[in-house]
């Protein structure tokens, strides 16, 4: 089974202090960690279980700068056989849509059975890619994979759903499977898949070579610009009630009492 992992290389702001850059569009990147979407490190770990039972071949493909490429090598040391970065300085501002634009003008001449994506990438949360990805190749697609089951010439999964509750789905081979986190446990990168990975060509495929013009990606092609980035303004604000518990319930009393709470 030939399985296509769509993957993107973002900053790490969990532990991270946030800031807006000059531009106003963007954050401030230049002293964050990169690692793979976390989304998508799920999906890679799907594609390699499944290649693992049913055989085949697992390509990792993303969009983005030479900095992406360490990514790609995250991929090839866990287990994934090819990688390919597909870029051009044109693609600077490129939304969800024309994400999958340059990655359905790359993928439509591959030959697969499966093309899972993550659900969504942490930078951005647009969540876009991988249903417009579908659409784009003809193919069916289900979103928010939480299980898959492999069929003769289908694949059966369980999609999330709101309040807990998850829906099994059949769709034919060939489909786009956006995957949710908790779907497996992905495996850490040995020293042994490091080193292999090292020697392993990461292909790289630019703008002429994908059949596009300048004039089809980027921020000019994309129906979602960013206007404006901000942090959100602080409207509520705490207040800590000290001193006894008589005292503090007396405090409390009166704080409701002004709000309009209470008429006593």
């Amino acid at each position: 089974m030939n399985i296509i992992v769509c993957v993107k290389h973002v900053p790490d702001t969990a532990e991270a202090e946030v800031t807006i850059d000059e531009s106003g569009k963007d954050i401030k990147k230049d002293r964050l960690p990169f690692d793979i979407n976390e989304w998508d490190n799920y999906a890679l770990e799907e594609a390699l279980l499944i290649k693992e039972k049913y055989g085949g071949k697992v390509t990792a493909i993303t969009v983005g700068p030479k900095e992406a490429e360490e990514t790609l090598r995250k991929c090839l040391a866990k287990g994934a056989d090819e990688a390919v970065r597909l870029y051009d300085e044109t693609f600077k501002g490129s939304d969800g849509y024309v994400t999958a634009k340059i990655l359905h003008s790359f993928i439509k001449n591959l030959q697969y059975d499966l093309i899972l994506t993550g659900v969504q990438a942490a930078d951005d949360e647009y969540a876009q890619v991988g249903v417009t990805l579908a659409e784009m190749l003809g193919i069916q697609h289900v979103s928010m994979v939480k299980k898959v089951e492999i069929l003769e010439g289908a694949v059966r999964v369980n999609r999330e759903l709101e309040g807990g509750l998850e829906e099994t789905v059949e769709v034919k081979l060939p489909a786009v499977l956006t995957i949710q986190t908790g779907i497996n446990e992905p495996r850490y990168v040995s020293i042994a898949g490091i080193r292999r990975a090292s020697k392993k060509e990461i292909k790289v495929v630019g703008l002429d070579q994908l059949g596009l013009r300048s004039d089809e990606v980027g921020e000019q092609a994309s129906p979602t610009i960013i206007n404006r980035l901000f942090m959100p303004e602080v409207e509520k604000k705490v207040e800590i009630l000290a001193g006894s518990p008589g005292e503090v319930s007396t405090q409390l009393l009166n704080i409701l009492k002004e709000k309009g709470v209470l008429s006593l």
